[in-house]
């Protein structure tokens, strides 16, 4: 029997509709889909009839599996001749353990292709109104996660963060917000730097909630900020602010 072929496939972040034509047409050719938990369901819906979907999400301090045996029920499928899709939020490629499939996959002679996706902070950024770059604002970005590899929010570098890098998006970070906001502040960062928490990005439920870093865990209490959300933190999030402000001052001379 023929090899078959696993695609690590990011499936955007979480309107359907900012899938890639590639990898919506890998999951409507699948045999069998593994899903992570911030996938859209619309997508899963694409499937052919008969498809097998497994589902492998994992919630914080929740893994429905561990990532050894999601290695090996991916191989075992593509090693009988089917054709597998290994379905992520955002991009595979970013904390999305795409690199860790990879190296699976290649120590086990399985053939695999890497089809990339909109990452969450690029995603969130254009419909939050929120750019990572601005021209005289911000000329550079880093995507972070909330937390080391340990667990341990100390172990991320925010001494170098603080000041390296014009706008700061944290992934999965809102349990650790008070943390995150002390460290940060702690090695320099202005309590007064604009910042932003936005959850379910993109998708019907956004909600976008701005102030300033030392506001950051305040705000997130006071509004029941919950998983997945962004934090976004750097003199770009003002921009959202301006924009927001033209628009309304447009509209009103318009029905003025």
């Amino acid at each position: 029997m023929s090899r078959g072929l696993v695609s690590i496939v990011g499936a955007g972040p979480g309107d359907p509709e900012l899938i890639t034509v590639k990898a919506l047409k890998r999951i409507q050719s699948a045999d069998v889909i593994l899903y992570d938990r911030l996938v859209n369901e619309q997508l899963l819906a694409e499937a052919r009839e008969g498809a097998l979907r497994i589902y492998c999400g994992k919630a914080p301090g929740l893994h429905s599996m561990t990532q050894e045996m999601i290695g090996r029920i991916l191989a075992a499928h593509a090693a009988e001749g089917k054709q597998v899709v290994r379905l992520k939020g955002g991009d595979p490629f970013i904390f999305g353990r795409g690199g860790e499939e990879a190296i699976v996959l290649a120590q086990a002679g399985i053939q695999f292709e890497v089809i990339p996706g909109i990452t969450s902070a690029v995603g969130t950024s254009a419909s939050s109104l929120i750019p990572l770059t601005h021209r005289g604002v911000a000329s550079s970005f880093a995507c972070v996660t909330g937390t080391g590899s340990d667990g341990n929010v100390s172990s991320v570098r925010w001494d170098l963060l603080a000041h390296s890098v014009d706008t700061l998006v944290i992934y999965m970070g809102i349990s650790q917000l008070p943390q995150i906001q002390h460290e940060l502040l702690h090695h320099g960062k202005s309590g007064c730097t604009p910042a932003a928490l936005i959850e379910r990005g993109t998708t019907s439920q956004e909600r976008i909630i701005t102030g300033t870093l030392a506001e950051l865990h305040s705000l997130a209490l006071s509004q029941n900020v919950s998983n997945p959300a962004l934090i976004m933190i750097g003199e770009a999030v003002r921009v959202r602010e301006q924009v927001l402000q033209l628009q309304q001052a447009a509209n009103t001379s318009m029905t003025g």
